[in-house]
């Protein structure tokens, strides 16, 4: 007997979410060579994806949900889209050699920045709002997504296109990413209870 597909989904969104959660912090804090960073957010993109539909995976074990689907869609774009800022940001810094970069570049790598960011925070929304009656989140995950993912929206679309920490505000995205970590956690322990509730294959 094997596992049914959907707790194999969970399981790969397990370690997704793990890996999306040791990256993030890491490129955001960590003074990495230029191929380690490089490495980091060409992973870091696919890993929010993949942690994103093993969340819409668990959630549906109770049930189709439209928004649970809107929600693992617009973290799968949104992770292509970080890849891409931040890969188009090491870019530019490597071939500046040292120098400052043209402005038009930097608008690039902002812009990226905002559009990031804004899928982010619909998709934690989204996917916030599928939680309120899941037995394994509840209100206890959905309000604090629900809360997180409208600041990053409304944050960076008033300080546009300098990010918000940088115009005087604050940066969501560390706490926005301890949300995911425990949403990843709960999935993991979830897994039995998936396991129970589909049943294993023959």
């Amino acid at each position: 007997m094997r596992n049914h597909p959907q707790v194999r989904w969970i399981q790969a969104g397990v370690v997704g979410g793990l890996c999306a959660s040791l990256l993030y912090p890491l490129l955001l804090f960590a003074p990495l060579p230029f191929v380690a960073a490089v490495t980091a957010a060409a992973l870091l993109g696919p890993a929010i994806g993949i942690g994103s539909l093993g969340l819409l995976q668990l959630i549906r074990v109770q049930g189709e949900s439209v928004m649970a689907t809107l929600g693992a869609i617009a973290n799968v774009a949104a992770g292509a889209l970080f890849a891409a800022m931040v890969l188009v940001q090491l870019a530019v810094r490597h071939l500046a050699l040292g120098a400052q970069a043209e402005p038009a570049m930097v608008g690039i790598w902002l812009g990226l920045d905002v559009a990031w960011d804004v899928y982010i925070a619909l998709g934690t929304v989204f996917l916030a709002s599928a939680m309120v009656n899941h037995p394994r989140f509840r209100w206890v995950f959905a309000v604090p997504g629900l809360v997180l993912g409208g600041l990053v929206l409304v944050l960076n679309l008033l300080s546009f296109p300098t990010p918000p920490a940088e115009a005087g505000s604050v940066d969501v995205g560390p706490v926005l990413g301890l949300w995911y970590l425990a949403a990843t956690v709960q999935a993991w322990r979830s897994l039995g209870w998936a396991r129970e509730k589909l049943g294993p294959v023959l």
